[in-house]
């Protein structure tokens, strides 16, 4: 079974490829316009340093850690992500998701990999630069372990940054566009390039429990700079399989609304 949906993933990610070197061009551009970002998301971190040793007990070369992850999360919430899920809104209103759903196999995977977008790959290598720069100025490297426990940290994030997006994408069986909500959860997910610690109050709260966004950046750079203890991490992982069950419980739930073009 899972050899099976690892192929039907090759497919698609392969498809996605044959397209995108069709329009070379576009490709390149793309690429481009993502260094372009990477560059423009380091300006306001550099301004708020500036004439400053520390924020929010965080130093420069600590901070890049978040904008590095920020960076690779952002490239693959616009590279794998937001190119399938997108989508969905406009299937339900067509009917074209008729087509999914009759095909022998499970359709929120389906729906989930239908297309990428190869060019982001730049943002995720974009994001390791970031971090070599990190831990160059920190004058040390990573110990083995705390990369491990930052890579399964990343995990995390990236499942409940799908998780989330699942749920905006449930909201199109009742609500005829999302696009508003959707650039929302955008805007609110920029917030993600800043240190946890940067927020005070309610929207500290907010961004660690309610919106995760500390679990998505903050925390895996605490665990490169070995700063993250193990309960917050062990729960940080159990919070993000919430998540996906939370999602694909939704899903389900959205699912059996569903009128198909036939009926």
């Amino acid at each position: 079974m899972i050899g099976r949906y690892l192929h039907l993933l090759w497919v698609q990610v392969r498809a996605s490829l044959v397209t995108a070197m069709q329009y070379r061009v576009d490709f390149l551009v793309s690429g481009l316009i993502s260094v372009w970002w990477m560059v423009w998301t380091l300006v306001p971190l550099l301004v708020v340093y500036r004439g400053r040793t520390s924020v929010a007990s965080w130093t420069l070369p600590e901070a890049l850690l978040v904008v590095a992850w920020f960076t690779m999360l952002r490239g693959v919430l616009e590279g794998v992500i937001n190119p399938s899920l997108t989508e969905v809104g406009e299937r339900i209103r067509t009917g074209t998701l008729d087509f999914v759903l009759v095909k022998p196999a499970d359709a929120q995977f389906l729906i989930s990999t239908a297309k990428f977008a190869p060019f982001k790959i730049v943002d995720v290598m974009a994001g390791g630069a970031v971090a070599g720069i990190a831990f160059h100025r920190l004058g040390r490297l990573p110990a083995p372990g705390d990369v491990g426990v930052a890579l399964l940290l990343f995990l995390a994030a990236l499942l409940v940054l799908y998780s989330i997006w699942i749920l905006v994408v449930c909201w199109s069986f009742w609500v005829v566009r999302l696009d508003n909500l959707s650039y929302l959860f955008t805007a609110i997910f920029d917030a993600a390039r800043w240190p946890i610690d940067v927020f005070r109050g309610a929207w500290r709260l907010i961004f660690t429990f309610v919106l995760p966004l500390a679990l998505m950046t903050t925390y895996p750079a605490r665990a490169l700079l070995g700063t993250m203890d193990a309960r917050t991490a062990l729960a940080a992982l159990g919070g993000s399989i919430g998540f996906a069950v939370l999602a694909r419980l939704v899903w389900r739930r959205a699912l059996s609304h569903y009128t198909s073009a036939s009926s």
